[in-house]
């Protein structure tokens, strides 16, 4: 190249003098060709086709100016008729001729050129091959007509005068003016305008109408009596609205002709008009229409982003999200891919959610949807997941792609995610709140193991309730629970209190004992200001200041509380001055709380906060002397080396050493205090457990089969100490690590921990095997393979099915689920012939029918943790629009989320020792003076007495005919096991006495007549027919045990406690009674939130520390 650049080129044959001034760099440029690209053909007839048709700006502008010509020609043509004075004459004369003014003619000959020009340059644009398709449409000869004898005038002047029906111009005007509006939408990309055209095509329809029949009947009357305009508009209205007075009439038969025609062209054009609007409007009902931009733009709304809206999804949305006050003027924009439903189509036409509820059919994915939703004005954006879909990832994928989108078109408007694998969590970590359903779910279930109805508590915390629930029942137990179910999570800045005020500079533990004596609020975290990590249960170190928002469980909030403050004179009387608020039952605060329109008075006897005298404060004589047991010590103001928190639980020397004389001939499973070395998932909480020291290996996984390492082949060869922890799921998914976490975690005793086995294989032989007789816990979560019902209720069905079965087979053990519908909740333990649980359905539905959102919360399975609907966690995302702390506190009670310096859950158990205590105020003093505790609430279970099924009498009738020896031993049986209300046992009560009947007559008569055979066989006959459905199932058991070889005294030992009901009570009043057998949340302060600087006065700590207990085991509390 260089060799060629350094030689010197001839010159061509042209070389010209600029070429020589250039020099070699313009000879080397005359070899390239310039070419010009061209978006459209370069030539004149392409050009006008872009300026005239093709660019929508200058389109619309010509067809602006087009349709302004046709209306001044039709005003031109009124001005005429105006200055018009017909003479008379004969015959066809007045019609054909006119009298028409210079001026007037000059002008609409002006209007009628340009017009002939523009419609004749547009059919040269428009050409494609076919010239007569052009000419014969009726726009064309409408041009025609109107515009060419015009032009006639010009050369021919006795034309002048000729009648020109330029009148026909308002149907071109009518047809420019729908080609504007075409351009119109395209330039400023309007969508959802096919309505506002078909109503203006329908108006424009019949004005053209009328002016074609006003002005045509006047002319031809000319001939005739001589109609005025306005004559002739009042008969073209009142002929075409059908009513005809007849006062004015069309005289001569060319009129009379012309209103046949009009009448004729209307009975066909309008219906075909009006069928079309009909049609669009249909459509517009099933697609919503738009949400204005002035409505966006002056009012406030959020959108629902859902892949199929079902009526209990809708309702628990607006439920709760309009029991806000404040969210009360918002509307909420639904934007759905599917057809509205038809249930859904009817709550939306109620008046009460018509005016604020607006139904869009279109999807998140395209911008042009999300512009009718005015997404980008929107305060918030919802975005669930279809849980009853079969393929949950796909439902996740959908998902994360509407919430990419929804943050592509509006970046600034808030995300609310719902997940539900946690595996795909990651990807929508942008959105301001994410809740992860498997996460959830699997944290519920495991906490129910160790802290019964955990699920219940959380699900009563996080729905909106007015605690006015089942107010009305008789049974006290309804009452109180229902009661109790109104307290909700809220907050509030210190500094801005009333309840917590007068507590700054105390520590955290005196602010939540005295605020709940005082007030009976329950103080549970706080935020410091420069934090924004929310802290549940500091701990007596953390000092309260101004800044710090507190986060406290009560009925409602305290800007909603009405506060009385009473001051009893027997107080200020000198022999009273030294007695404890608890000494009596007169000085118990009387908490009457009036919960209407969402506001609470509350009757406070004291307004002054002192610690309460210990040395004042005597046990009952009936729990013995009084130096028997301690007396409660005060809450002190500010933390106190000497006893303060629990004992250090990185340390369990003292349990490591009973271990070894627990159980001689059993090995000790060692373990170590540690993070998981793998995580399932990008995003899961690093949370500290107890680990083994050396990873098992996977061939001892196994339960069921013996490896190298050990021969057990069952539960029974293990020898767990403690109870076993069955899950019972169809595939093992990284929502389990969620479920182990929990159970491991490092606050947890390990005489606590119990060994969990995943069960894949739901059969009675595996149940068996897998040790089901010692577990305490089963946890079913098999269902997914029923999601892809047809019936969006069945997801729920074989769950329930293998539920209720082996609630027959196991009556004693307590199973654990979750279902995607609460309504399904009512077949959970399902008896038919039990009144109680008829009762409590009609509860329900009197409860529905007042408008609670808890109308479910008085089935036993939910209210004893048994069951819980993953819905919830819908509700929980609802919520956190409002109070944007609800995940994160929901997170660290369920222990999905570990932060420095924050509590955690847990439970203790009231113990006959434990009773002194006797209200739950003095136990939250015991608690916060001792170990700094805080109880939230009591998991309470009491004796009832169900009805009995008509099978059951007549089996207590049929015994007592009997021998006695046989009774006595049907009433052993019957005392181990209660008899179910299944159809099979009831089926034929009649028929079976009868039986048995005969059976003892025959057995007899064998007594005199035949042989002990004959005698054994009546006999085992007769027992035949006496067995219950309790006993053959119980046989079938053992059977199948003895079978598999594994011993069936363990079974014998499971007892049926369906004559029990367990509920729970959130933020009881302090005058609560404490009874046997309670068992008490408590929020646990961080035992390494002061490890390095405590150790050794927590070792010293440790006698007045309240032990922890697992109600499930005999370790129990004293207090």
């Amino acid at each position: 190249m260089n060799e060629l650049e350094s030689e010197v080129l001839p010159l061509p044959p042209r070389y010209r003098f600029r070429d020589l001034l250039l020099g070699d760099q313009a000879f080397q440029n005359d070899d390239r060709v310039q070419v010009e690209f061209y978006v459209n053909e370069n030539t004149f007839k392409e050009r006008l086709k872009l300026f005239f048709i093709k660019n929508q700006r200058s389109s619309l502008r010509i067809r602006l100016f087009n349709f302004s010509l046709k209306l001044l020609t039709c005003l031109l043509y009124i001005v005429r008729v105006l200055l018009d004075n017909p003479a008379e004459g004969i015959g066809w004369a007045p019609i054909l001729w006119v009298d028409r003014k210079m001026p007037l003619w000059a002008i609409q000959v002006s209007v009628a050129l340009i017009s002939f020009l523009e419609t004749m340059l547009l059919i040269y644009l428009s050409y494609k091959g076919n010239i007569w398709e052009q000419i014969f449409r009726i726009s064309f000869i409408l041009e025609m007509i109107n515009t060419v004898p015009f032009i006639i005038t010009i050369f021919w002047s006795p034309l002048r005068n000729l009648f020109i029906p330029v009148f026909l111009n308002c149907w071109l005007a009518k047809y420019a003016l729908e080609n504007m509006i075409n351009d119109l939408h395209r330039a400023i990309q309007r969508t959802q305008s096919a309505m506002f055209n078909q109503v203006l095509i329908l108006i424009c329809t019949l004005l053209c109408l009328v002016f074609t029949g006003t002005c045509g009947i006047q002319h031809l009357e000319r001939a005739g009596d001589n109609l005025s305009l306005f004559k002739s508009f009042y008969f073209c209205i009142v002929t075409f609205s059908t009513v005809g007075y007849g006062d004015v009439t069309p005289k001569i038969w060319p009129s009379q002709l012309l209103v046949v025609i009009m009448i004729c062209v209307a009975l066909v054009v309008l219906p075909l008009q009006f069928e079309e609007l009909v049609y669009l409007w249909m459509e517009r009902q099933k697609s919503g229409g738009n949400y204005s931009r002035h409505r966006a733009q002056t009012e406030k709304h959020v959108v629902l982003c859902v892949s199929s809206l079902k009526i209990d999804l809708l309702m628990d949305f607006l439920n709760e999200f309009y029991a806000h006050p404040r969210l009360q003027d918002y509307y909420v924009v639904i934007l759905c891919p599917t057809e509205m439903d038809i249930q859904v189509r009817r709550v939306l036409q109620i008046p009460l959610w018509s005016q604020r509820v607006i139904y869009l059919q279109g999807s998140a994915l395209k911008d042009q949807d999300l512009m009718r939703a005015k997404m980008d004005n929107g305060e918030a954006c919802f975005i669930l997941s279809s849980r009853n879909e079969a393929d949950r990832t796909a439902a996740d994928h959908q998902t994360i792609l509407r919430a990419w989108a929804v943050k592509d078109f509006a970046p600034n408007c808030p995300l609310y995610v719902q997940i539900l694998k946690p595996e795909n969590k990651f990807h929508v970590k942008f959105a301001d709140h994410v809740v992860c359903e498997e996460e959830c779910k699997y944290a519920m279930l495991a906490l129910n193991c160790v802290c019964p109805a955990t699920s219940t508590l959380i699900t009563l915390l996080v729905h909106t309730s007015r605690g006015q629930e089942g107010q009305e029942s008789p049974e006290q137990w309804q009452r109180m629970y229902g009661r109790c179910s109104g307290n909700e999570v809220y907050h509030i800045r210190m500094g801005d209190s009333k309840f917590f005020m007068e507590y700054e500079g105390k520590s955290f533990t005196y602010a939540a004992f005295h605020a709940h004596k005082k007030y009976g609020v329950c103080l549970i975290g706080i935020r410091r200001e420069e934090n924004k990590s929310i802290l549940l249960n500091p701990g007596p170190r953390h000092i309260m200041t101004a800044s710090d928002t507190c986060f406290y469980i009560n009925i409602t909030k305290e800007e909603n509380s009405a506060f009385i403050f009473k001051q009893e004179e027997k107080q200020k009387k000198k022999g009273f001055a030294g007695r404890g608020i608890y000494d009596g039952p007169s000085r118990l605060p009387v908490h009457s709380i009036i919960a209407s329109m969402g506001t609470v008075a509350m009757d406070l006897q004291n307004t002054e906060c002192r610690p309460v005298n210990s040395s004042k404060l005597t046990l009952p004589s009936e729990n013995g002397s009084g130096n028997r047991r301690p007396s409660i010590a005060p809450v002190l103001e500010l933390a106190d080396s000497s006893s303060l928190l629990p004992c250090d639980l990185l340390s369990d020397q003292s349990e490591d050493e009973m271990t070894q004389s627990d159980d001689e001939g059993l090995t000790v499973v060692e373990y170590v205090k540690g993070y998981p070395p793998n995580s399932p998932y990008i995003g899961s909480s690093p949370t500290l457990c107890h680990l083994l020291p050396v990873k098992a290996p996977f061939c001892c996984l196994r339960l069921d089969k013996g490896c190298k390492h050990n021969s057990y082949e069952d539960a029974k060869a293990y020898g767990f100490k403690n109870k076993l922890i069955i899950v019972s799921a169809e595939t093992a998914g990284n929502g389990l690590y969620n479920f182990i976490v929990p159970l491991r975690a490092y606050y947890r005793s390990r005489k606590e921990l119990n060994p969990i086995v995943l069960l894949l294989d739901n059969n009675l032989d595996s149940l068996l095997q897998c040790g089901i007789i010692y577990a305490d816990n089963l946890v079913v979560v098999d269902k997914e393979s029923t999601m892809s019902a047809e019936e969006d209720y069945m997801a729920d069905a074989k769950t329930i099915v293998n539920v209720q079965t082996m609630f027959r087979l196991f009556p004693s053990l307590s199973i654990i689920t979750e279902l995607t519908h609460p309504s399904n909740m009512r077949f959970m333990q399902f008896r038919a012939k039990d009144s109680y649980s008829l009762a409590l359905s009609k509860l329900e539905k009197k409860e529905r029918e007042n408008g609670s959102n808890l109308a479910f919360m008085f089935r036993l399975p939910f209210a004893a943790g048994r069951v819980f609907s993953i819905s919830m966690l819908d509700t929980l995302l609802y919520q956190s629009f409002v109070k944007d702390y609800m995940i994160t506190i929901t997170r660290l009670l369920l222990g999905l989320d570990t932060t420095p310096g924050s509590g955690y859950l847990c439970a203790m158990k009231i113990t006959e020792d434990d009773l002194w205590i006797r209200t739950y105020g003095r136990l939250f003093q015991k608690l916060c003076s001792s170990s700094a505790e805080i109880p939230i609430g009591i998991y309470r279970t009491e004796s009832h007495m169900f009805s009995t099924s008509e099978s059951q009498i007549s089996i207590n009738v049929e015994d007592c005919e009997d021998t006695k020896d046989v009774k006595e031993h049907w009433n052993i049986k019957t005392s181990h096991h209660r008899n179910s209300c299944s159809s099979d046992q009831s089926e034929h009560p009649l028929l079976r006495r009868k039986s048995m009947q005969w059976a003892r007559r025959l057995s007899r008569k064998g007594n005199k007549h035949t042989s002990k055979t004959a005698e054994w066989i009546s006999q085992q006959r007769l027992s035949l027919y006496r067995r219950s459905e309790r006993q053959e199932l119980s046989e079938l058991v053992k059977n199948r045990m003895k079978h598999l070889g594994l011993p069936t005294t363990g079974y014998d030992e499971m007892n049926d406690h369906q004559n029990t009901l367990s509920y729970v009570l959130i933020n009881p009043p302090p005058d609560t009674r404490l009874e046997l057998n309670d068992i008490v949340y408590l929020i646990r302060s961080d035992p390494l939130a002061h490890v390095a600087n405590d150790s050794h006065s927590r070792k010293s700590s440790c006698s007045n520390k309240l032990e922890p207990c697992n109600p499930e085991t005999r370790d129990e509390t004293q207090l």
